[in-house]
């Protein structure tokens, strides 16, 4: 199989093997250990899994300088997002940032302690809650977001433009015919 990672001189010591990254050693071992399993689809998926966790340590030392875990950060962005008044409902919180509702109250009580957001009735609906930025919340996420675009700025500057417009076109793509819509 030409250019498969079965043509490579896997054997730990040698150059080849050295020269691989993580996930092509990894890759290698496998189709070392089991010729009967296509391991090409590694290849990808073990790339991008080791990017995401590459770029999670990237970004969240910008979070934290502002006082903020990475969900709170959502958070709070989600609520600027949605502009003037700066309000959602928790399940409208929840849905944009992809947790369940009781990961979102921790969140928001954490950043109501801190003075970021209040959350009161909504109008209309006794029953209802809206969560909202506080002025002091506004201008944390205003700084937070302008440190955290110039970090992903730095981060994808790695890639040349080309490549840049090349990998957000397959990655959207991609993602269209994975992820359910909506």
């Amino acid at each position: 199989m030409e250019g498969s990672v079965r043509d490579v001189n896997d054997s730990p010591g040698s150059p080849d093997h050295a020269a691989l990254d993580r996930v092509g050693r990894i890759q290698a071992e496998w189709a070392r250990e089991r010729p009967d399993v296509d391991v090409r689809p590694q290849a990808t998926i073990g790339r991008l899994h080791r990017i995401a966790a590459l770029l999670t340590e990237e970004l969240t030392p910008v979070f934290h300088r502002y006082g903020l875990s990475e969900g709170e950060f959502d958070v709070l962005a989600a609520l600027r997002r949605a502009g003037d008044p700066f309000e959602r409902a928790p399940g409208e919180l929840a849905a944009f940032t992809m947790v369940t509702t009781g990961a979102m109250t921790k969140r928001v009580d954490r950043l109501e302690r801190d003075g970021l957001v209040t959350r009161r009735r909504a109008a209309g609906d006794g029953r209802g809650r809206v969560v909202a930025l506080t002025p002091a919340g506004r201008d944390l996420i205003d700084q937070a977001f302008t440190a955290h675009m110039r970090n992903e700025r730095r981060l994808l500057d790695t890639l040349t433009p080309a490549e840049a417009a090349r990998l957000e076109q397959l990655l959207t793509t991609w993602l269209g015919r994975i992820e359910p819509p909506g």
